[in-house]
């Protein structure tokens, strides 16, 4: 069974996917893949500094502050990138995949929803936190001003939009009320199984 977990930025999905981890569950977190594709990847590397010129390697190595600020306000040029990144992305999932034994597993995707891709996933959770913060939490950790943060989540659904979408919730305002919430999915999705 695949379980997809999503969440805006600063909900944190990560904190999250550690409870999930320490229950035993295998987690793949597609963003990190997706990072270590476009630096290890020759076929990726070529195809991305056709669609946004030399600049988007550095040594060899991702530009990526180069990148986003090209994709950031062009919708086509980020759907370019995608779909030379996905594919590569989902099927290294399917190898990833292959090699587990566990009941069930999580992939972690930020834009399920945005990109349409709820089909693949047997189960979605959706992590949500306040938005105050979300915000706080993404400026300590990104060193970011609040406007940039701000402008991240205009791009993104708003919480209720992916509620409405989900099969469970996590409301991760307080760590330990978040742990408890993502034990007892993980023990309803355990149940599910065993029917």
């Amino acid at each position: 069974m695949i379980v997809g977990l999503t969440g805006g930025i600063g909900s944190g999905k990560s904190t999250i996917l550690e409870y999930f981890k320490s229950f035993g569950v295998p987690v793949y977190i597609a963003d990190d893949e997706a990072k270590k594709l476009m630096n290890n990847s020759k076929i990726i590397q070529r195809k991305l500094i056709k669609l946004f010129g030399e600049e988007a390697y550095v040594n060899g190595t991702l530009n990526r502050p180069y990148l986003a600020s090209k994709i950031f306000n062009d919708k086509t040029l980020l759907s370019k990138m995608n779909a030379v990144v996905h594919p590569k992305v989902g099927a290294h999932f399917k190898q990833w995949l292959n090699n587990q034994d566990a009941e069930y597993v999580i992939k972690e995707v930020a834009i399920i929803f945005e990109n349409n891709l709820q089909n693949q996933y047997n189960y979605i959770i959706t992590v949500v936190a306040d938005e105050d913060l979300r915000t706080q939490r993404v400026m300590k950790r990104d060193n970011v001003s609040k406007e940039k943060v701000k402008a991240i989540m205009k791009n993104q659904w708003s919480d209720e939009d992916k509620i409405a979408k989900s099969d469970f919730v996590i409301v991760n305002n307080n760590l330990q009320e978040a742990k408890k919430q993502a034990l007892n999915i993980h023990n309803m999705l355990l149940k599910i199984l065993k029917r």
